[in-house]
């Protein structure tokens, strides 16, 4: 059989067809094929740096895992799920929010995702649109796809047949004619009702393996919400915490993505416990739980996911953790970049409110995207070794520079020596929605960041420019987030 590199997936792809691939390729690996070693080392995360001689140690499951991430699934089993799937009726998402704007809203997320052409949005909208039921995922990546388009996608992926259909059911929940037992657990975790969620669980014992809107378990909303006596009652029940929503992401992918940061290391020591994998991708190729916790900056959960696997090993990961020997190991003998220091970047944004983007494999965007995910979590000594390699301190590769992300998440020692290194103190850059902040207007926003404003103020800042879209300074945006204390350190220029 011949040994090709596929990434896009047939309209009906057939099992029996990968599992030959895959037993083609591991024949390949332990050869020692050059193409074959490079695609082991690229896709597949236990891998990385495997020496010729252990080649031997090589399994099929590990030439299947690689088939698997080379069409943007994380394991093996998620693309057998993926295609059994598509030969049966997948269970109906249960609905959890009542107003209408929010199912526009998801839909419209949908949409911004397609424009990117990442794979997981492309196959969800070929599933569940009838118009695009037998086209190839670059087909579907070219075509237009407009909002309604969007919604009729999440009304069938809740098992109406429009979106019209869907608006009576959230009517019906909304004034009482109809009860939805999901809708009742979601409110109890929210809520933080034990008893309740109990009762509910007591009355629908399959709920715990339920998928409500956007895919998501009611474990992996109890994470989000940090509701660490709810996860042990949804485990103990037999929640699965691999159970992934429709962007791939599993529990670890929601305590990563956001949620209470109170007691986040001893949640994912739990997760970790029960089994949840720290290699699944979502929102992108790329996009494993460590990856979602460097692009928000969580040092102390990326190390610990970190101890599981550096999944992936590219620049921008090792950047992140500070790593300066997997930045060396990255590094070409002639200076420049190895391949995969640039692989697996497609997932650049935990949701759709980032604008959307598309990787190029430019080895000065590798460099310059490294930089904000060492600046973001503090990292100096990987900094110094992305800039004497040429990463430009005032770079925006994707919505936000080094310094903006540095103050974003508090990092007073990267915001020093950014600046030392002639960042400007004063450059606007995007980041999130809005898309023009000056740093001091970054530490003004959000939870406001005090003490780097104050820093910022000591290295240069001008506290008088005003943003385009509101005219506003940074003590004003101090206002609008009611963070008075960045309020009082910019009146006071001190």
């Amino acid at each position: 059989m011949a040994l090709t590199v596929e990434r896009t997936l047939p309209a009906r792809p057939d099992l029996e067809q990968q599992k030959k691939r895959a037993k083609a390729l591991l024949k390949a690996i332990r050869a020692g094929e050059p193409q074959a070693l490079a695609r082991l080392a690229s896709g597949h995360p236990r891998h990385v740096h495997r020496a010729p001689a252990d080649l031997g140690a090589v399994k099929l499951a590990d030439a299947q895992v690689v088939i698997a991430r080379e069409y943007g699934f994380s394991s093996w089993p998620a693309l057998k799920a993926h295609i059994d799937g598509l030969s049966r009726e997948a269970s109906p998402q249960r609905p959890f929010e009542t107003d209408p704007q929010y199912y526009r809203d998801r839909a419209f997320g949908l949409a911004s995702v397609k424009s990117t052409g990442e794979r997981g949005a492309l196959r969800i909208i070929r599933r569940h649109h009838p118009a695009f039921a037998a086209a190839s995922e670059g087909e579907i990546d070219a075509a237009p796809f407009t909002q309604a388009d969007a919604e009729l996608v999440v009304a069938r992926e809740h098992g109406f047949a429009d979106f019209a259909a869907l608006e009576a059911r959230l009517a019906d929940l909304r004034g009482g004619a109809a009860r939805e037992p999901f809708r009742d657990a979601f409110k109890a975790i929210k809520a933080g009702d034990e008893a309740a969620l109990a009762a509910v669980l007591d009355a629908q014992p399959d709920l715990v393996q339920a998928l409500g809107t956007n895919g998501n378990s009611l474990l992996s909303l109890a994470v989000a919400f940090g509701r660490d006596g709810m996860i042990e009652t949804l485990l103990a029940r037999g929640a699965d915490p691999n159970l992934v929503n429709n962007k791939g992401a599993n529990a670890l992918h929601n305590l990563a993505a956001g949620g209470r940061a109170e007691g986040e290391l001893a949640r994912a020591e739990r997760l970790i416990a029960a089994g949840t994998s720290v290699e699944a991708e979502a929102y992108g190729e790329g996009g494993s739980p460590l990856a979602l916790a460097l692009f928000w900056g969580k040092r102390a959960l990326a190390e610990r996911l970190a101890r599981e696997s550096v999944t992936p090993l590219n620049l921008r990961i090792a950047a992140g953790l500070g790593r300066v020997e997997l930045l060396d190991a990255l590094a070409a003998p002639d200076g420049g970049l190895l391949p995969e220091a640039g692989r697996a970047r497609e997932f650049h944004r935990p949701h759709s409110g980032f604008p959307p983007w598309r990787p190029a494999d430019e080895r000065q965007q590798i460099l310059d995207e490294a930089l904000t995910y060492a600046a973001r979590n503090g990292r100096v000594e990987a900094m110094d070794w992305l800039v004497r390699r040429g990463a430009d301190v005032d770079a925006e590769p994707y919505n936000g520079t080094a310094l903006v992300w540095a103050v974003r998440q508090d990092r007073l020692e990267a915001i020093g020596w950014l600046i030392a290194h002639g960042a400007d103190p004063n450059r606007p850059c995007g980041l999130g929605g809005p898309t023009w902040l000056t740093p001091l207007h970054a530490a003004a926003a959000w939870e406001g960041r005090p003490e780097a404003a104050r820093l910022l103020l000591r290295l240069g800042a001008d506290s008088g420019l005003s943003d385009p879209a509101f005219k506003a300074t940074p003590a004003g945006w101090a206002d609008h987030f009611g963070n008075a204390d960045v309020k009082a350190v910019l009146e006071s220029g001190d």
